[in-house]
């Protein structure tokens, strides 16, 4: 029995956004149309999508609201694009309410703002909670994102300071033995904090404001001992803390203060046998009022597509070998005690 097709014409008004719509070459309708798997066609200023129900349904929608992000003046990137109509085909929030949800606009480069639910719902999460933990795989925006927020909640004065920070489990957090500054040796931990900040602020204001202190990026030993008030508080790799480092972290915050953690808590470079305190914090907070929890998965890697396998292929493998360890250590049937 074969399918019934349907058939749509769509007309647009604004040549321009139309324009940045379909991309040079058509490149983003035909990328609507792999993504979809309905037929998309231009011609003039009108759009022919022609396919299965559903599929048309997807690549309709998908049109219309990019076209509407479009004449809004949202600047649309070909991941953008292939991720709005997944998101329609998933039957998520309107794509307004996520890729219009700008956080921060650097003046050179483009809008920060969510890119997809897991996003949207984590920035929001941040909003209404003063503390919290977001865990997943790396190029998920967990890090980025929360940044971002920071440097937002700065420039509105809804803090006074933000400090990021991290752990260098490498270096046993002393770092005294490594040659060099101690600039110099905290430097390949920090540097992708330093590197995102670059991307959020001028160069010559981010100079002065880390001058003047308002914005730190240090070690996480170097927070100990410490209230801090008034501040946005970023951990990152949070997998790579000990239980007690996670508790002196917590206990850090101070009136009017805002903390994330982030981390990954499969990916954990901390000695074999040492429990994570990111998955014992994980335990203890679930349920405490005032702290929020977000997990992302491989579904929400925002880089390259092929992240998003590498994950799922990494973690296939290293759970076959656990199962295989497991079996291993298990004793055979016939042995079993049967006191």
């Amino acid at each position: 029995m074969t399918k019934a097709i349907r058939r749509e014409k769509l007309a647009f008004e604004d040549p321009q956004a139309l324009q940045a719509l379909c991309g040079s070459n058509n490149s983003r309708l035909k990328l609507i149309e792999r993504t979809a798997g309905a037929e998309v066609h231009l011609r003039g200023n009108e759009i022919t999508v022609e396919g299965e129900e559903n599929a048309v349904e997807v690549a309709k929608s998908a049109v219309e609201q990019l076209y509407d992000l479009a004449l809004a003046g949202k600047p649309l990137s070909s991941d953008d694009v292939v991720r709005a109509v997944k998101l329609v085909g998933d039957g998520g929030q309107p794509l307004r309410a996520i890729f219009g949800d700008v956080i921060l606009t650097p003046r050179a480069g483009r809008p920060i703002a969510p890119k997809g639910g897991s996003q949207k719902a984590y920035v929001d999460m941040v909003r209404s909670n003063d503390i919290v933990f977001a865990v997943g795989p790396a190029g998920t925006g967990k890090t980025y994102l929360a940044m971002a927020m920071a440097v937002r909640a700065l420039l509105d004065k809804h803090i006074r300071r933000i400090i990021l920070t991290r752990p260098a489990v490498e270096a046993g957090e002393s770092l005294g033995f490594l040659p060099g500054t101690l600039e110099e040796k905290i430097d390949p931990y920090l540097r992708p904090l330093f590197d995102a900040l670059h991307d959020m602020l001028e160069a010559d204001r981010l100079e002065r404001l880390m001058s003047d202190g308002v914005i730190e990026v240090a070690p996480l030993a170097f927070l100990r001992g410490r209230t801090l008030n008034e501040a946005f508080i970023v951990l990152d790799e949070a997998q790579n803390t000990t239980p007690p480092q996670m508790k002196m972290f917590l206990t850090r915050m101070g009136y009017g203060a805002k903390l994330v953690i982030t981390g990954d808590p499969t990916q954990t470079d901390l000695p074999p046998g040492q429990r994570s305190g990111l998955r014992d914090a994980l335990d203890l907070v679930d349920g405490i009022r005032g702290i929020g929890t977000i997990r992302f998965s491989d579904a929400d890697v925002v880089r390259h597509p092929l992240v998003a396998a590498l994950i799922r292929a990494y973690d296939a493998r290293d759970r076959a070998r656990s199962n295989a360890r497991e079996d291993a250590a298990a004793p055979p049937s016939g042995e079993l005690d049967s006191r």
